[in-house]
């Protein structure tokens, strides 16, 4: 059960310094449509994505951005069955824990984690949070909280229990808001109505994490959206969205990282950048 909901007031979570270091995580993968993936792809393309999430570590504390699935609910079979198996999809999740393993293969703590900031509440992103601590903090743009509460469940891909049940604290933003120096969330609605992405500032360059607002590179070169979106009406949301971030991938010193790109470097190689 969550323990709180309310407002994130600045300057509140528990980290020091700037962001140092990024640590892409690869939690599994799922086959999808390329229509799905990109407005007026090829349905008949599946493509195997990654399921991605991110560390972003701080000279004191770290962030998780975004969580994969809900292991213990996609290893069991009735729940597997309800939740993450219908039509073509599918959860593809290697052995072991590979959320668990990468925090502690980076040389991270669980007790240090200052919060979770989740992009959107599609299962593929919530699981996580099955790991923290309880209390953690957790922020969500308030319009996906909203959506989340609304009655939403397996047509819309979302297991609402991942967030409801979770023993966290809510702490809801209102479009573009920065977290910390160095890291900041960014507007980019449309694939569901609260979608989020992050823009992590390092010393050498910035990141921004675009999570599903542009699932491939070609999103983000051709400004095409993903082709699905969580509520019908939200399509110009997507397109300004995924134009926002192909305008930063072309400025300087900016990478923008697609959040399920198969061949996107980061998520190849699954190390700290």
């Amino acid at each position: 059960m969550v323990r709180s909901i309310r407002d994130l007031v600045p300057d509140e979570l528990a980290l020091v310094g700037h962001p140092r270091r990024l640590v892409p995580l690869v939690l599994g993968w799922e086959p999808i449509p390329e229509s799905i993936s990109l407005r007026g792809g090829d349905p008949a393309r599946f493509l195997l994505e990654p399921v991605t999430a991110v560390a972003v570590v701080f000279d004191e504390g770290w962030v998780l951005v975004d969580g994969g699935f809900d292991l213990d609910r996609v290893r069991d079979p009735e729940q597997r069955a309800a939740h993450y198996d219908h039509e073509s999809y599918t959860a593809v999740v290697p052995p072991g824990d590979a959320l668990a393993e990468g925090v502690a293969a980076a040389g991270l703590g669980w007790d240090a984690l200052a919060a979770c900031v989740i992009s959107h509440v599609h299962l593929d992103h919530t699981g996580g949070l099955r790991l923290v601590d309880p209390g953690t903090p957790v922020v969500l743009q308030r319009r996906e909280w909203t959506w989340l509460r609304s009655g939403i469940g397996r047509r819309e891909t979302v297991v609402v229990d991942d967030v409801l049940a979770a023993d966290v604290r809510v702490l809801l933003l209102d479009g573009d808001t920065d977290l910390a120096p160095g890291l900041s969330v960014l507007d980019t609605r449309g694939h569901t109505p609260g979608h989020q992405s992050v823009r992590v500032d390092l010393p050498d360059r910035s990141v921004v994490l675009a999570c599903d607002a542009a699932d491939l590179e070609r999103n983000l070169t051709e400004r095409t959206p993903c082709g699905w979106v969580g509520v019908g009406g939200d399509e110009p949301d997507a397109q300004r969205s995924v134009d926002r971030l192909a305008d930063l991938a072309g400025l300087p010193g900016v990478e923008v990282w697609p959040g399920h790109d198969p061949a996107w470097g980061p998520w190849v190689r699954g190390s700290s950048s």
